[in-house]
């Protein structure tokens, strides 16, 4: 069993939050979706999106949440995971200031963002 870590928990924690959202609610209508979108396909609608950015953002997320939870054992998957986790939060964070969202819908990709550059950091 891996040693528990600020490191590791992170992983824990950013990997869980994306599949949550990803896999568990992507049908469901959250206080956080962009615009008045009911599903998480709607909301990539919502910000003018072709359909072929719902399948890559889904399979770069997803993908990194695996790879981050892999990486409690394969400790080289958590720096390109996190990069990746990162570098999507910032086009979230773009997505929800070109349809001029209230702040409150870009909090979960602004605390992920966060969170994954502080992986980043350690």
């Amino acid at each position: 069993m891996p040693m528990i870590t600020v490191s590791s928990l992170l992983q824990v924690l950013i990997a869980l939050g994306l599949l949550n959202v990803w896999i568990l609610r992507s049908g469901s209508p959250t206080a956080y979706r962009g615009g008045t979108s009911a599903s998480l396909k709607e909301e990539f609608d919502a910000y003018g999106l072709p359909d072929a950015a719902f399948y890559i953002v889904g399979f770069l997320k997803v993908g990194a949440s695996v790879a981050l939870l892999a990486g409690l054992w394969l400790p080289q998957l958590v720096t390109p995971a996190a990069a990746i986790v990162s570098v999507l939060m910032v086009g979230a964070l773009w997505m929800h200031l070109k349809i001029r969202d209230p702040l409150v819908r870009s909090l979960p990709a602004l605390v992920m963002l966060l969170l994954s550059g502080v992986l980043l950091y350690l």
